[in-house]
């Protein structure tokens, strides 16, 4: 059998695209039985089947009754509040970003976990700014990163162990790998409130992050500046701490999030 020309098998990309329809045709009508379904994709009733066997696995439709329509499920629901929340993360997160970055003259970015990385999602560039790096949505390593730190030393425990389960990969002659070593920092990083990486990604680097808070209080979030080690000085670094949580504060409440 021959291949489309993404590299993915036919049968599996026409089955992707059935798949997606039949999710729109149960939006767009608010729920549908297998012969309707079959009828409006031009498919037999056991495809369909097949289709929506998958589908309920993944909590993406659910059946109302023994053999009633299928309707859009609550996977859905969650997928969505998920990108949504991320998009409110990101939109909202910009300006606070690029308020830090004049501020402060430093690269200013948020990050959020994505299972054993963290990824970036928004970044301002200060006017010290020497690089011109773009770290936006580029993953980067929990354990070498001030941000991933942040996110790590907040995660669930069992997800923090799982991740911390070996040595970690070592990216220059200062980067922490060994897991118990990694958990010390972590406990540290969850009582001050804040997370340091000097040179533990790349040589000359120095960054610092805060976590930011979601309307549950949960660390959803972290928000770093990075520069030069030459500018970004230990000494800086405590200094820029408050700012950084400043700022952090903001767009946790403009998230939801209200410190009783």
């Amino acid at each position: 059998m021959g291949n489309s020309d993404d590299g993915k098998p036919p049968v599996l990309v026409q089955s992707v695209d059935r798949a997606i329809s039949v999710l729109e045709l149960l939006a767009s009508n608010g729920g549908a039985g297998i012969t309707e379904i079959a009828g409006n994709l031009g498919v037999h009733k056991s495809t369909v089947s097949r289709l929506l066997g998958a589908l309920e696995a993944r909590g993406m439709v659910e059946q109302q009754g023994e053999r009633g329509k299928f309707t859009i499920g609550f996977g859905i629901v969650r997928l969505a509040g998920a990108a949504a929340g991320q998009l409110d993360l990101a939109r909202l997160g910009t300006p606070v970003c690029e308020s830090l970055a004049e501020k402060l003259g430093e690269t200013v970015n948020i990050a959020v976990l994505d299972g054993s990385v963290a990824i970036n999602i928004c970044q301002a560039r200060g006017t010290a700014a020497v690089a011109a790096q773009n770290w936006t949505g580029q993953r980067t390593p929990l354990h070498a990163t001030s941000s991933g730190k942040v996110l790590l030393a907040n995660a669930d425990e069992a997800d923090r162990e799982r991740i911390l389960g070996g040595p970690q990969p070592s990216y220059t002659p200062r980067t922490v790998t060994d897991p118990d070593e990694l958990r010390s920092m972590l406990q540290v990083v969850a009582d001050d409130g804040y997370a340091t990486s000097y040179e533990e990604l790349e040589l000359g680097l120095h960054a610092v992050s805060v976590p930011v808070l979601g309307k549950n209080s949960e660390v959803i979030a972290a928000i770093s500046a990075s520069g030069p080690a030459y500018r970004l000085s230990r000494k800086r670094i405590r200094q820029i701490v408050e700012d950084l949580r400043t700022g952090a504060a903001e767009l946790s409440n403009q998230l939801g999030y209200f410190n009783q």
